[in-house]
């Protein structure tokens, strides 16, 4: 019992140490990708490279350029299986993101076309409301 709460502490002390660090990692890694994504149109594992090589560099920075070369070699070799990872389970669960965002923009496209054309004949409606009322009573006065 002694041992594991140990063990616990221990978890709990160098965990936190680890936890920002991590969280950090996977923030601008994500940032990276999702911004390349969304900037070339297309999720490829080139996306993935580039942000893991970024991310391990940026975050071997402070060893010099050695380190910014190990951060950038390893973090290639990392973000390159996670990319592909990534990518077949959002194949296998039957829709990528870049088709999920095309057929979202697509659905919005509709909906704002289509009120734009409901409010189109509204004003189209208006418009003959108005000439009618306006020709109704010169055509009468000319009639008199």
């Amino acid at each position: 019992q002694s041992a594991h709460r140990a063990g616990l502490r221990s978890f709990i002390r160098y965990g936190w140490r680890w936890c920002w660090r991590v969280a950090a990692f996977v923030t601008i890694f994500n940032t990276v990708s999702t911004g390349l994504a969304v900037y070339r149109n297309k999720t490829t594992i080139s996306n993935f490279a580039s942000a893991g090589a970024f991310t391990g560099a940026l975050f071997r920075m402070h060893l010099g350029l050695q380190g910014l070369a190990g951060g950038f070699v390893f973090g290639t070799a990392f973000g390159i299986p996670a990319g592909g990872l990534l990518m077949i389970m959002q194949k296998l669960a039957g829709e990528t993101l870049q088709e999920k965002r095309n057929r979202e923009r697509g659905e919005l496209y509709e909906q704002k076309l289509a009120e734009w054309q409901s409010r189109l004949s509204v004003t189209e409606v208006l418009g003959q409301t108005e000439s009618n009322a306006e020709g109704g009573p010169e055509t009468e006065t000319a009639r008199e």
